[in-house]
């Protein structure tokens, strides 16, 4: 009993370590900042919307509200565990994927939301440049995409910034 419970505590503690050496570590969304990215984001029904390093599911379950078909991607476990009893208690329809996003094709994807470090914006770039299509329509919490302009930068004061980014071709 002993033995099951330290592995299970483990592997809590590793997947947290691993999210944020992978540039995902859990910081929540502050919840005046949902209407902000709604506001931002102009949602259409149908639209494909993915949170990359979803947490707990808060946007992906506002977004899903909003009539698109929402995906999260979360790699810790204990977030992950979360996000899924939150859409079940909110009976929504958004999805969540226990899935490591440098190993997930964003393709299908018509707007992207995340909140990451800094250090790994380099290669979420090229990700980005990579996978996704014209028109797809890119929010980052916080930090700015380096070398990307954005077409339209929400300020708040006294709270972070969002940056909206539409990929305007395929690099």
């Amino acid at each position: 009993m002993y033995l099951a419970f330290s592995i299970t505590l483990f592997l809590f503690f590793a997947t947290f370590i691993y999210a944020g050496i992978s540039g995902a570590t859990w910081m929540p969304t502050k919840k005046k900042d949902v209407e902000r990215f709604l506001k931002l984001a102009k949602l259409k029904s149908d639209e494909v919307f993915y949170d990359i390093g979803c947490g707990n599911g808060r946007m992906v379950i506002v977004a899903a509200k909003q009539g698109a078909k929402a995906v999260g991607l979360e790699i810790s476990l204990f977030p992950y565990l979360l996000g899924k009893l939150n859409i079940f208690l909110k009976q929504s329809s958004a999805k969540i994927k226990y899935r490591d996003l440098w190993r997930y094709n964003l393709g299908d994807a018509d707007v992207i939301y995340f909140f990451l470090m800094p250090k790994k914006m380099k290669r979420l770039k090229t990700k980005f440049e990579q996978e996704l299509n014209p028109g797809t329509r890119v929010i980052s919490y916080v930090w700015p995409i380096d070398g990307w302009t954005p077409i339209k930068i929400d300020e708040c004061e006294g709270w972070p910034k969002m940056y909206l980014y539409k990929m305007t071709k395929l690099f």
